[in-house]
């Protein structure tokens, strides 16, 4: 999640809508807590914002309307002036950055934005649309922030771009999980809406879409297809007789029956009109995903299923290959350990927590890492429904990559600061442990305190540092010619330090910006993290 490190000549020449005022970039501002700061280049700012705002959430700094506003308005403006890196940029989001609601919204920005303008060049409206919708559920949630921001009209590339979408998505599986009577748009209202047909490769389409609305509009004449097996299984299992559907989960085949009728975690409490105690949950585990294990540890302890229940648990937590296929945060993993603090998660979610940050790079030489532990970065959470601070995630990032490079100094700051000690090959979680709140944001201070001809520096920070800085931001005791790594968690609007040679600004809560470090220092051209080829 690379962001420019400088602005280049073609970045300058983006001028802003007629009646907006925009300070060149680079030229001189405040943060939020009074220190210098600097404008960010309008895809920077829009970058950073974008891998690091959870959509309508509150932060230290900027309200949910402030930050959703500023969002659209730079996703609307650079769609209409630069729609090759837009359109890149949101495709990015919902894939390799996995942020589902941002990138929702920003399709839909950048249709109505490039619709109200005229403007016909770069990527389509329709594939743009298509792009970011990568869950079966993501159609209809489209379509209701479609409505509930721009109206009921709805254009006809965005109705295009999402018929596009349901033939790529819509199955049997995904109607069982993901077709339920709280959704604002059903899949039966999605077809009717966008007029979508079958996909002609899957026979099995066309049954499954009638089905769906029937489902939405005649529900008590609704018939399952009998050519499908899975809604057939799940509809054999929905009529067991309510006294019988306990021995049936619980019994021999249980969990083989509840697999193969689509039956999820979820809907399984309400089918049983009953407590999911050890012997459900000992059912169900085979069929549940990775993260819904992690989201659901402190039930099976409370629960109390078997060790051997326990021992298959782990063993998918801290497989490799389940956390790539997952794509989940590293402070996923953080969040679920401090949730449920029971030993036996401990081993697994730290091994978790590893495989998810496997492009932490070996950084050779010396380098020098501050970790932000100031008053903002305690106040604001990684998401709406987390509990976990960007304190803490800093502090994941800052402690991996400390424990990775050939020799680090790992430093916390905020009012005052403070060295890390850190023992090669213990565990991250434990080196979490010996982090602290340290108050206001003084970064530079940390930097004079700190720096000692490291080779690098990387900072994480929400970069709100104080207003006594020095007037060239909180890195200018640092030579121009020594690589700085500012990593933002939060994307405000100002700049800690100017752009240029050597200064780098990464964003988000991923790892997958760390590759590119090795790149930089390689020589090689640094770049954003999709491509901007047009063609």
């Amino acid at each position: 999640m690379l962001v420019a490190p400088h602005v280049s000549a073609a970045a300058r020449t983006l001028s802003p809508p007629v009646g907006v005022h925009h300070r060149p970039p680079g030229s001189p501002c405040r943060t939020y807590a009074g220190g210098p700061a600097f404008v960010r280049e309008p895809r920077e700012e829009l970058f950073l914002l974008a891998v690091g705002n959870f959509v309508s959430q509150e932060t230290f700094y900027e309200s949910a309307r402030e930050r959703d506003d500023r969002y659209a308005r730079l996703v609307g403006r650079l769609a209409v002036e630069d729609p090759v890196w837009t359109a890149g940029l949101l495709r990015w989001l919902r894939t390799e950055g996995n942020m589902r609601t941002a990138s929702l919204v920003g399709a839909a920005a950048y249709v109505r934005a490039r619709l109200d303008a005229g403007s016909s060049d770069g990527p389509s409206n329709r594939s743009v649309i298509d792009s970011v919708l990568q869950r079966a559920d993501e159609p209809g949630e489209l379509l209701t922030h479609w409505i509930s921001t721009y109206g009921r009209k709805v254009p006809m590339p965005v109705k295009r771009g999402i018929a596009d979408s349901v033939r790529r998505l819509y199955s049997s599986r995904a109607l069982l999980k993901y077709d339920a009577t709280s959704k604002a748009f059903r899949f039966g209202d999605v077809l009717n809406l966008v007029h979508a047909v079958p996909d002609p490769q899957k026979p099995w389409q066309g049954a499954l879409f009638r089905h769906a609305l029937d489902r939405r509009h005649h529900p008590d004449q609704a018939l399952v297809p009998a050519c499908d097996r899975l809604l057939s299984a799940h509809q054999a299992l929905l009529r067991t007789p309510l006294d019988e559907r306990r021995a049936v989960v619980t019994g021999p085949g249980g969990a083989e029956r509840l697999a193969s009728a689509g039956m999820t975690w979820e809907a399984l409490a309400g089918w049983l009109h009953g407590p999911m105690d050890a012997a459900v949950w000992e059912a169900v585990i085979p069929s549940m995903g990775p993260m819904a294990l992690v989201r659901n540890l402190r039930n099976f302890d409370e629960a109390g299923v078997s060790e051997e229940a326990a021992a298959q648990v782990a063993a998918r937590i801290a497989d490799p290959a389940e956390v790539a296929r997952s794509r989940q945060f590293p402070f996923r993993y953080l969040a679920a350990r401090q949730h449920a603090p029971s030993p036996r998660w401990s081993a697994p979610l730290e091994q978790a927590l590893g495989h998810s940050l496997a492009n932490v790079p070996a950084l050779p030489g010396r380098t020098l890492i501050l970790v932000d532990r100031s008053g903002s970065m305690f106040w604001d959470t990684v998401s709406e429904r987390s509990k976990l601070t960007r304190a803490d995630a800093a502090a994941v990032f800052g402690a991996a990559l400390a424990m990775r490079a050939e020799h680090a100094d790992l430093v916390e700051f905020g009012s005052s600061n403070a060295v890390v000690r850190f023992e090669a090959g213990e565990p991250v979680l434990e080196v979490l442990k010996r982090f602290h709140d340290l108050g206001g944001t003084e970064t530079a201070k940390a930097v004079r305190t700190h720096f000692r001809d490291h080779d690098r520096v990387l900072i994480v920070t929400d970069e709100q540092a104080a207003p006594h800085c020095g007037c060239h931001g909180p890195t200018e005791p640092i030579p121009p010619q020594t690589p700085v790594y500012t990593w933002n968690l939060a994307g405000y609007q100002p700049a800690q330090a100017p752009a240029g040679p050597h200064r780098h600004t990464f964003g988000g809560l991923t790892d997958s910006a760390f590759r590119l470090i090795g790149l930089i220092e390689a020589g090689r051209a640094a770049t954003w993290p999709w491509s901007t080829d047009p063609a």
